[in-house]
């Protein structure tokens, strides 16, 4: 008997959505997801034996007959579940799209996957696909600036509520929220932030699933949709702990070299196809190039995710012992850090790696949080994380400016907070950095 792997042994016996069939187990073993972003989704044979996908630079497609036009139609426009079957128009799919789209789903095991133009994109498309007139958001807090001015300010204005409980909050605490909510009419979305920016305080993902399934039954009960941004994929994967969709700024660690702007969501068949038929119908997808873009990037996603946590543990065991820092808001602390012992609980039960991402908390506030971020060398004072390089912010004044003062407050979000992104650079270097800039007031 031959020991070389057959056919069915290689791929799983499984064609992705658009038929490509791709290699998911060599014999009994399933392979790492780190190795299937290296081919999963893509047929070279059917790119004239390119190793690399092709970018399929083409608004439309052509069809082999009548027929099946209109069954990639029935596809597109929602009469019939699951999407097209085939290529249509680059509103709705392209080649690139959905090998990205099938790579998407491998690191948390989702059943389907969609990308989309930008972060905001995929969270906008996330929520016009689930929520009408006097439905119900209920979200933690913080969340990310536009995510809350599109609930609170847009969405509002279109009869759409809200309310909102801290990410830290226990279950008794989420359970008032929700039957609060539950009592004032259809609660169409239940929509998290975990860790939140830009605090770093962790949600408490079971304890909503299991407030959820407790209050709500039948079609009554509405979805759970994280943002994984900070964490995902490689140190949260939400799916396993109770939520139903997750959302990404690819943008960032997926992305990661601060050279394309992208957004994805992930979750079961019946989810995604409601989202789909948004996306389908508004244009929210992205383009083939930033989709091949982001193909290159997976593939080296586990090596710079790695690299960026193991130097964020180097540079925060430096921040938290030096005299002008006054707190270090990174969740590799949380288990040394009084009275954050439920955040401690979370992250054991939820995160494999505290990521690279925190709050740095100096002593003084605006005047003093300017001058650091003014004297730094090395990083780059720029919004947005999860880069090759390291970068520092200030959220009060940048990118959580629009909040209202009294809830910036009240969520943490205040004039002495730094955000921080390390990147991979030298550990070393970092430090030399950090430290000059935090001496320099």
């Amino acid at each position: 008997m031959s020991d070389t792997p057959n056919e069915d042994e290689l791929t799983g016996g499984a064609p992705t959505p658009a038929g490509r069939k791709s290699v998911e187990r060599i014999g009994d073993r399933k392979l790492k997801p780190s190795t299937m972003m290296m081919g999963h989704g893509y047929d070279p044979m059917l790119s004239e034996g390119a190793l690399k996908p092709p970018i399929f630079l083409t608004s439309t497609f052509v069809f082999p007959n009548a027929a099946a036009g209109k069954r990639h139609f029935e596809g597109v426009t929602g009469k019939r579940p699951g999407g097209s079957e085939g290529l249509v128009y680059s509103r709705f799919n392209g080649p690139n799209q959905e090998i990205l789209e099938d790579r998407l789903g491998v690191w948390e095991e989702a059943e389907d996957a969609l990308a989309f133009s930008s972060g905001m994109s995929a969270i906008a498309t996330l929520f016009l696909s689930m929520v009408k007139p006097g439905d119900t958001i209920v979200h933690s807090g913080p969340l990310y600036a536009a995510t809350e001015t599109l609930i609170g300010r847009i969405l509002g204005k279109f009869g759409v509520n809200w309310l909102d409980f801290p990410a830290g909050a226990t279950r008794e605490e989420i359970d008032a929220v929700l039957r609060q909510a539950a009592g004032n009419g259809n609660v169409a979305l239940i929509y998290l932030e975990s860790p939140a920016n830009p605090t770093n305080a962790l949600v408490d993902i079971q304890a909503v699933a299991a407030s959820r399934d407790a209050i709500f039954t039948g079609e009554t009960k509405p979805p759970i949709a994280i943002d994984n941004t900070f964490l995902g994929p490689l140190w949260l994967q939400p799916l396993k702990h109770g939520a139903d969709i997750v959302v990404y700024s690819l943008t960032k660690y997926a992305g990661g070299h601060s050279d394309l702007v992208a957004g994805g969501v992930l979750g079961t068949k019946e989810h995604i196809n409601t989202i789909r038929s948004m996306r389908n119908t508004i244009g929210t997808i992205c383009d083939p190039n930033t989709a091949w873009m982001l193909m290159r990037s997976l593939e080296t996603l586990e090596l710079r995710m790695s690299r960026a946590g193991e130097n964020a543990i180097k540079v925060c065991e430096f921040l938290r012992t030096h005299p002008n820092v006054e707190r270090v808001g990174y969740l590799g602390f949380l288990e040394s850090t009084p009275g954050m012992e439920r955040q401690a609980d979370i992250y054991r039960r939820h995160c494999t790696g505290a990521g690279s991402t925190f709050s740095l908390i100096v002593k003084g506030g605006e005047k003093e949080a300017f001058a650091f971020l003014d004297a730094l060398k090395i990083a780059k004072l720029a919004v947005s994380l999860g880069g090759t390089e390291t970068l520092a912010s200030h959220p009060a004044a940048m990118t959580h400016l629009s909040v209202p003062e009294e809830r910036k407050q009240a969520l943490g979000i205040t004039d002495n907070l730094v955000r921080i992104s390390i990147g991979v650079e030298d550990a070393d270097d970092l430090i030399a950095d950090f430290a000059q800039a935090l001496d320099s007031f």
